[in-house]
């Protein structure tokens, strides 16, 4: 049964966040490009006490319009790097819980956290984004150093992309991944997502259809690995941890991500949680994202 702070935030976030279904995609479009015109890309440090003191940040531009961010702990020289790729629907920035957990990956791991501050849809399709990244990581491969792939949501499913498309070109790979209820078919191809949509509190499936169409491009490009990498070829990957909440309609994907990996031999660690929420590792004091987080260093060590 989750506890009382997850119903709490259950019930506060998607309020918060004034989660609902869009009345229609061209309003939609609208509004998120309208929304976009006035985003300044900075770093939401806000949930963070005393961030710029305790962290180092340094920006790099990987293309125009295409930053990154690098967080490091200025107390704890870093060991390793951690590539975080942030949730949103491909739609939206990072925002304040993101960097939470950027920075709790930074002090508790003695890491360099790297989060790419990708172009959004519907402006941006995959196409203006993922050579970029990919290079981004093999970048940090390339000094021996060891690197672990991880993302959220959205962002999980473009850490999988990102780890097939490396695989492929060979060379070195990242050491794990670690991926945090991660959007990973975006053909929608299973068919219990809909009828989830009464049971999720915060996604909805009209809005998972209009993202998906936007981030893909085009219609052929939906089962494409780079957008679609749960479809894809999943042999030969490094190993990988993986949550995900029942409550969440990108849940039937993980079990669909589950099962290819089963058949392909990839070592991937599924957790399933009954009656959780949507990328649950990351809100802040409920614990069953403590849980979670004394099972992310426990796999990352």
């Amino acid at each position: 049964m989750p506890s009382r702070r997850h119903e709490l935030l259950a019930y506060a976030v998607p309020r918060l966040r004034r989660s609902r279904e869009l009345d229609d995609v061209e309003t939609e479009r609208r509004r998120i490009e309208a929304w976009h015109a006035t985003l300044d890309h900075a770093l939401p440090t806000s949930a963070v006490p005393f961030f710029t003191r305790r962290y180092a940040v340094v920006r790099e531009e990987l293309a125009p319009g295409f930053a990154s961010y690098t967080v490091s702990d200025r107390r704890r020289p870093p060991t390793r790097t951690v590539v975080h790729l942030h949730g949103g629907g491909f739609v939206a920035p990072l925002d304040p819980f993101h960097v939470r957990y950027v920075a709790r990956l930074a002090s508790s791991l003695g890491a360099r956290v790297v989060v790419p501050d990708y172009p959004l849809a519907p402006e941006h399709t995959w196409r203006d984004s993922h050579e970029e990244l990919v290079a981004l990581v093999q970048r940090h491969l390339a000094t021996g150093e060891d690197v672990v792939l991880a993302g959220d949501s959205a962002g999980g499913g473009l850490a999988l992309a990102v780890a097939l498309s490396l695989r492929d070109r060979g060379g070195p790979q990242p050491s794990r991944l670690l991926l945090i209820s991660p959007w990973v078919d975006l053909t929608t191809s299973t068919p219990e997502t809909y009828g989830l949509d009464a049971v999720d509190p915060w996604l909805f499936v009209g809005k998972l259809d209009a993202y998906a169409a936007w981030w893909a491009g085009a219609p052929e490009d939906l089962g494409r690995p780079e957008v679609s990498p749960a479809l894809g070829d999943l042999s030969g990957l490094p190993p990988a941890l993986m949550f995900f909440g029942t409550r969440d309609l990108l849940s039937p994907g993980g079990r669909l991500l589950t099962r290819h990996a089963r058949e392909a031999g990839w070592d991937l660690t599924s957790i399933e949680a009954p009656d959780l929420l949507h990328v649950y590792p990351l809100l802040p004091f409920v614990p069953e994202a403590a849980r979670a987080w004394r099972t992310t260093k426990e796999f990352l060590a």
